[in-house]
């Protein structure tokens, strides 16, 4: 039993009914013991992932995690403070716009983001033209892709269609057996764990060891994302 994530999660929990910057303060030194948790762990994740992503062994703490603080400018939720700490390791940081792997413990006090525990791999923003290029990729090497990227995943993970369009764009058949995938404009596969997962010892193997199976599906959107780099880099 893992205690420092036991208490990371205490930490989280106590932060949800306590969202203010005094319980913050009074708290400070709480926190920067379970951040120095978070942080370890993050190390141990990339060194994990990067012994089969090679992209991802040459990212730096800076690269793939968080602040606490919130930026509540827009946002009509005022607290000050995330209660869920991620880690998103991407191809050339968290703000390169590429798929990646994240890892999120949040509170566990309901099945949704952001209080559940999470993985998931890919991403959640890309530019329309990789979602063109991979929606006709997709439509056309089903099989391939089915077979190949989305069978070795296995049933762990499940396609996120959070924000897909309602419908199926006209240019694809509405019963087709990619028709969800052509709906997505946000490319990501999701699972949930519980907090026996989080609270085990090994956790940064165990994340890793999930993820592998993934790669491939990463590979396979990042083609996309590059391919657009590229050409944009050439425009310019």
């Amino acid at each position: 039993m893992d205690n420092n994530m036991k208490e990371l999660l205490s930490f989280l929990r106590d932060l949800e009914n306590n969202n203010n910057r005094e319980w913050f303060q009074t708290n400070k030194e709480r926190y920067l013991c379970v951040q120095k948790t978070w942080n370890t762990f993050c190390e141990n994740l990339i060194q994990e992932i990067g012994t089969y992503d090679p992209d991802i062994a040459r990212l730096t703490l800076r690269d793939c995690t968080y602040r606490i603080y919130r930026d509540t400018r827009f946002s009509k939720d005022k607290t000050p403070y995330k209660t869920h700490f991620g880690v998103f390791l991407a191809k050339g940081g968290k703000k390169s716009m590429h798929a990646g792997y994240y890892f999120h413990i949040g509170t566990g006090t309901a099945d949704t983001y952001p209080h559940a525990h999470m993985l998931a791999a890919g991403n959640y923003c890309y530019d329309p033209r990789a979602v063109k290029i991979l929606r006709e990729d997709i439509s056309d090497g089903w099989q391939e892709f089915s077979n190949d990227i989305l069978a070795p995943i296995g049933h762990h993970f499940k396609a996120d269609m959070d924000g897909a369009l309602k419908r199926v764009p006209k240019d694809y058949p509405a019963d087709a057996p990619y028709a969800d995938w052509m709906r997505m404009k946000s490319y990501c596969m999701v699972t949930e764990v519980d907090d026996a997962f989080i609270t085990q010892d090994h956790l940064a193997q165990r994340v890793a060891d999930i993820m592998q199976p993934t790669k491939p599906f990463i590979d396979y959107i990042n083609r996309a994302v590059d391919y657009v780099n590229e050409e944009m880099s050439q425009e310019y």
